[in-house]
């Protein structure tokens, strides 16, 4: 067992998306790791740095991100990454370059350039309803919309588009952030050095924004651990966080 692995989480979201997007997750977490310290860090041009410009490239959003996780001295010890979707491709980027920073991530609904088509990095199916709301005018709509995309539980929707509509009000992303992310995440394929620390990828069979064959590349790539959970969205743990939670416990428990 890695003794060190789940002490020092450090929690990455995606597109657009900052912290306080993880919601009711992160208390989950730290019922599930009470000794733990959880930190959610937010990707440039979002978040507490919304004003500021997101680089279009991962390894520029990476070094960004790392330096803030340096600055507030989160890397004193070895941290455990928990990243989802572009977060994970920056958290894949961290541990190839800064390897002795981390000991060991969690990736979910992950893809690298390279290793699967775009069509399936961004499934065609939803190429018009992705353009669209991107350039939705109503927050509330467009907020609605991006829940409809990326979750697959429904009871939920209305209240978790009004928490993400004020989100947006508080801390909006600008549409040039937004795009210099989506060609960051295009555009990333990774070195091909399997990175020497445990990773475990995660996916979701209902991903209707990501094919979950990308994570069923990288797992084959590398030869890594993947779990699928049977019918979440591309969001899992806005979908089943007690299913997320209680995997990673198990990965923990048994790495």
């Amino acid at each position: 067992m890695n003794n060190e692995l789940g002490q020092n989480w450090i929690l990455l979201r995606g597109l657009a998306r900052e912290s306080a997007h993880w919601g009711d997750f992160v208390p989950l977490l730290q019922a599930t790791f009470p000794e733990a310290q959880i930190t959610t860090l937010d990707l440039p041009g979002t978040g507490c740095f919304y004003r500021g410009k997101s680089p279009s490239t991962i390894q520029a959003i990476t070094e960004t991100v790392r330096g803030q996780a340096f600055e507030r001295g989160l890397l004193q010890q070895p941290v455990t990454l928990l990243a989802l979707s572009l977060g994970g491709m920056v958290a894949w980027e961290w541990l190839q370059k800064y390897p002795e920073d981390s000991c060991g991530a969690a990736l979910m609904s992950s893809s690298f350039a390279g290793l699967n088509p775009f069509y399936e990095r961004l499934r065609w199916q939803v190429y018009a309803k992705f353009f669209a709301l991107v350039m939705e005018r109503d927050l509330y709509k467009r907020e609605l919309a991006i829940v409809q995309l990326v979750n697959n539980r429904r009871e939920s929707d209305a209240q978790i588009a009004k928490d993400w509509e004020h989100i947006q009000k508080e801390r909006p992303v600008s549409l040039k952030n937004v795009f210099n992310q989506m060609l960051a995440a295009a555009s990333y394929s990774p070195s091909l050095v399997k990175p020497k620390q445990p990773i475990l990828l995660m996916n979701a069979k209902g991903d209707r924004l990501v094919a979950p064959s990308c994570s069923e590349t990288i797992q084959k790539k590398w030869g890594l651990d993947l779990l699928t959970h049977p019918w979440a969205g591309h969001d899992l743990t806005v979908d089943d966080g007690a299913w997320v939670a209680m995997q990673l416990k198990k990965w923990v428990e048994q790495t």
